[in-house]
C-alpha cells in the first residue's frame, strides 16, 4: 500500500506550474508583440523620414501605422483565441457527455492512460478509480486533455495585451524619429530600434532557454536590414515624387 501510495499522482504542485508556464507564455507573447510594434512603426516612419524632413507627415504615418498595427494585432488575437476557446470548450463537452454516456469505458480509457505512463495495471486501476471518485471529469480532461475547465483562455485579455505590447514597441522609434533634431532623426531611430530589438531577442531567448547570442544577432541583423530597406525606398520614392 505504501508504494502505491508513492507512485500516486499528486496534482498539488500543478497548479503553480500551470500558472508559470501561462505567465511565460504570456511574457513570450507580449515580447514578441513588442518586437513587432517596434519594426513595423520603425520601417514606416525611417522611411517617410528618408523622404522629407517635415514632422507632420512623419508623425500622422507613425501614428496611423501604431494604431492600424494595434488593432490588427489585437483582432488577429481575438480570432485566434476565441477559436482555441471555442475548441476547447467543444472537446470538455464532448469529454462530459461519453462521461454520462459510458463511464465504465471512461474509466478503462483513463487507466489505460495512467498504465501507458508506467504505472502496473493494478495502480493504474486504482489511480483512476480513487481520480474518478473525487471528481470524474476533472480526472478526464486533465489525463486526456490536459485542459483546466477554469483556465481557458480569454479572447479579450489576449486581443487587449497583444494590443497593449504592440503599442508600448511602437512608441519607442515613433520618439526616437520626432523628438532629435531632423539631422539625427534616421540615426538616432536606427540606434534605438536595435537597442531595443536586441533588448527584445535578449528577453525571448532567456524566456525560451534559447542561445542569447544567436537570438539577439538574428533580430538585429534582421531589423537592421529591414530598416536599410525601407529607408532605401523611402529615399527613392521622396526624389521620384520630388
Amino acid at each position: 500500500m505504501t508504494d502505491d501510495r508513492a507512485v500516486l499522482p499528486t496534482h498539488e504542485d500543478e497548479p503553480h506550474a500551470e500558472a508559470s508556464d501561462a505567465r511565460l507564455n504570456w511574457l513570450r507573447a507580449g515580447v514578441l508583440g513588442a518586437n513587432d510594434g517596434i519594426v513595423s512603426v520603425a520601417g514606416i516612419v525611417v522611411g517617410v523620414a528618408a523622404a522629407t524632413a517635415d514632422r507632420a507627415p512623419i508623425l500622422t504615418a507613425g501614428v496611423a501605422g501604431l494604431v492600424a498595427g494595434a488593432v490588427s494585432m489585437a483582432l488577429g488575437e481575438y480570432v485566434s483565441v476565441s477559436s482555441q476557446r471555442d475548441s476547447q470548450r467543444s472537446m470538455l463537452a464532448k469529454e462530459r457527455r461519453e462521461l454520462d454516456e459510458d463511464p465504465e469505458d471512461e474509466l478503462a480509457e483513463l487507466t489505460a492512460i495512467y498504465e501507458a505512463k508506467g504505472l502496473s495495471r493494478e495502480t493504474a486501476d486504482q489511480v483512476a478509480r480513487e481520480l474518478t471518485r473525487h471528481d470524474a471529469f476533472a480526472a478526464h480532461v486533465d489525463a486526456e486533455l490536459g485542459i483546466d475547465p477554469d483556465e481557458l483562455s480569454s479572447p479579450g485579455q489576449a486581443a487587449g495585451a497583444s494590443a497593449l505590447a504592440f503599442t508600448l514597441g511602437g512608441i519607442l522609434p515613433l520618439l526616437a524619429i520626432l523628438l532629435p533634431p531632423p539631422t539625427w532623426r534616421v540615426p538616432i531611430a536606427f540606434v534605438a530600434v536595435l537597442i531595443a530589438l536586441g533588448l527584445a531577442g535578449w528577453i525571448s531567448a532567456n524566456l525560451g532557454g534559447s542561445p542569447v547570442r544567436k537570438a539577439v544577432l538574428r533580430v538585429v541583423v534582421g531589423g537592421a536590414l529591414g530598416l536599410a530597406v525601407t529607408y532605401g525606398i523611402g529615399h527613392l520614392v521622396g526624389t521620384a515624387v520630388g
